[in-house]
């Protein structure tokens, strides 16, 4: 799973979001950007991460917004239209805690039901690490500014609020991982 699966996720997540979602489409290539510089702490599923970093948000796309949870929206979307790989599916559908926040909307079963949580740990702290440490504009940021930001743009009692909130000490133990992943590499 290499070149070929990145290039088709850039196409679709460019036509899905590009035109009508710019700043949503920014922050995907500043994503698959991180994706890219992290990838060889996973070898051969370096490219998978590469691909849903690129699709991760997918279902923000409007067209796609069935449920309004965009996640679920997303990786329905990949498994119906496309007939992704089940991998890539199941990372985009829960991606960075959204199970949590899942949870907050009352998708909890339904999402974990559908979409299992891979059993690929460092996989999935990588592509948290890729999200949460890229801005909505799609510049490097740390967590811990990421999660500000969030919580700057949702009031307390909004759903993503309680979510954030709830899911910042997985995700700052999600980057830490990944920098330990990184900083065990061989220079």
């Amino acid at each position: 799973m290499g070149d070929l699966i990145e290039d088709w996720a850039t196409q679709v997540a460019e036509a899905e979001l590009s035109s009508v979602l710019p700043r949503r489409w920014a922050h995907t290539q500043g994503v698959a950007e991180r994706a890219a510089e992290v990838g060889q702490i996973l070898g051969r599923d370096a490219g998978l991460l590469i691909a849903s970093a690129t699709l991760h948000d997918v279902g923000y796309a409007p067209r796609l917004a069935a449920t309004g949870f965009h996640p679920l929206d997303g990786a329905r979307f990949l498994r119906d239209e496309h007939g992704a790989d089940e991998r890539l599916v199941r990372l985009v559908a829960n991606h960075s805690f959204a199970l949590l926040e899942a949870g907050e909307r009352g998708l909890r079963d339904e999402l974990a039901d559908e979409f299992p949580l891979l059993e690929q740990p460092l996989l999935v702290d990588a592509l948290v690490y890729c999200d949460m440490t890229t801005t909505p504009d799609g510049d490097r940021t740390s967590a811990q500014d990421r999660v500000a930001e969030i919580v700057s743009r949702y009031r307390d009692g909004s759903v993503v609020g309680r979510f954030i909130r709830r899911a910042a000490p997985e995700i700052f133990a999600s980057v830490e991982r990944v920098e330990a992943a990184l900083a065990d590499q061989p220079r």
